[in-house]
């Protein structure tokens, strides 16, 4: 039996966007997934059943409005037995046109015109059609440097299954001329601390090598920073839970990220989680992670939870 409000999710976006990998996804997370229904009949999916629902819908779908679907999203969030949200996809222009030039798909506003400029102009209509479901939507999510499972993991965090634990936190390292996360709440820039890569002994090493975390950390600077960041975090993630906010990502930046910002991940991670958060930690620069003094390290993600 469900506990709280039925999620009813609508998916929509630009064609190519990931709308059908976003759909695949919730419903491995339990739901059930309707792609391109016609807009008449959104009102009885909705009534039949009480399992968590995601409906696809696109410029495809038979008899698209944009304002029927606001209407039907006005109508569902003030419904109280339901837990309404909008959820846009989106993607820039060069990779759209990259994604329809490889799969050799025409696009569904284009037909019948090749590939190029015809594609260009499909995806033009198509944004100005979708434009006020864009500017309504509760989440969007743009996935032009986002890969499939990163994606995925942003679904899960966001749409889990109600009886989850609240609050998710997502901290990642990350390097700043490879630009923000995407998917970035709050970010902490920490090119203030010394730099370990001007060591050549220290170079070849990352944030989780005892070395770079004692050079790091004897930065005169670095304990009143941990301090008072980790005293905003404190202040912050409970009013962040009560408010219902389900999910919270806190990047972490320096120059290179494989040193500072990796060293302050990881040390942020472990505290909330021993605060009895749930953390999820990616270091995303560490694709390939080198081998360190203490053994092989292991790179990417993993999850933090505390225990009691």
């Amino acid at each position: 039996m469900n506990r709280g409000p039925r999620p009813v999710l609508l998916v929509t976006g630009l064609s190519g966007a990931g709308k059908a990998s976003i759909l695949r996804t919730l419903e491995d997370l339990g739901f059930e997934t309707v792609d391109n229904p016609p807009l008449q009949i959104l009102s009885e999916l909705v009534a039949d059943g009480d399992a968590p629902l995601a409906i696809g819908v696109d410029t495809r779908s038979r008899g698209f409005d944009a304002s029927i679907l606001l209407d039907q999203m006005a109508r569902l969030r003030a419904d109280p037995g339901i837990a309404a949200n909008l959820v846009f996809a989106t993607a820039e222009e060069p990779v759209l046109l990259r994604r329809f030039s490889e799969t050799r798909r025409r696009h569904p506003l284009a037909p019948g015109g090749a590939l190029g400029s015809r594609v260009t102009e499909g995806i033009a209509r198509e944004a100005a059609l979708l434009a006020p479901l864009r500017d309504a939507a509760d989440w969007v999510v743009d996935t032009s440097e986002l890969p499939l499972p990163e994606l995925r993991r942003m679904i899960e965090r966001r749409f889990q299954p109600e009886n989850a634990a609240g609050l998710a936190l997502g901290i990642v390292s990350f390097g700043f001329p490879k630009g923000l996360p995407r998917e970035a709440d709050l970010v902490w820039d920490v090119r203030f601390l010394r730099n370990p890569h001007y060591d050549p002994a220290l170079r070849p090493m990352t944030g989780r090598d005892a070395p770079i975390a004692d050079f790091v950390e004897s930065d005169a600077a670095f304990t009143p920073f941990w301090d008072r960041m980790t005293g905003m975090m404190e202040l912050l993630l409970p009013r962040y839970a009560a408010e219902g906010k389900k999910y919270l990502t806190v990047a972490i930046g320096c120059t290179g990220g494989r040193h500072r910002s990796v060293l302050v991940a990881e040390r942020l991670a472990t505290h909330l989680a021993s605060l009895g958060w749930r953390v999820d930690l990616i270091h995303r620069e560490l694709a390939t992670p080198p081998t360190s003094p203490g053994g092989a390290l292991v790179a990417g993600r993993e999850a933090l939870s505390h225990t009691s």
